[in-house]
């Protein structure tokens, strides 16, 4: 699937408000699917005793529909900017193509 094909779907499926309260709902939404995906990695270092041990295939999948959840509040916080996720992805790209260029990406970054 393209990312803008995801994206039309993900705005058929986005119930929330209009204007300044869905720029914040979706921002909010994003941090809190982050979040989520954070705790889920959280408990697996906490609750592995072997550091070194693969991830297992249900770990690896709880994680995926988390990730999934934050790509969908990714998809609609950017309809929201007005912007679709083909134009974030290559303006992205092309920052991060830039610092590696300018040897800049391993310290701060720009626009900080």
């Amino acid at each position: 699937m393209q990312l803008e094909d995801y994206q039309k779907l993900a705005m058929s499926t986005a119930m929330y408000p209009n204007g300044l309260l869905g720029l914040l709902y979706t921002t909010l939404g994003l941090a809190g699917e982050a979040g989520e995906v954070a705790d889920k990695v959280k408990k697996i270092v906490r609750d592995n005793e072997d550091p070194h041990a693969d991830l297992s295939e249900e770990k690896k999948m709880e994680l995926a529909k988390e990730i999934g959840d934050v790509l969908w509040y990714i998809a609609t916080l950017s309809h929201e900017l007005g912007f679709n996720l083909n134009h974030i992805a290559t303006m992205n790209i092309n920052k991060l193509l830039s610092r590696k260029k300018r040897n800049v990406i391993k310290g701060s970054g720009d626009n900080r």
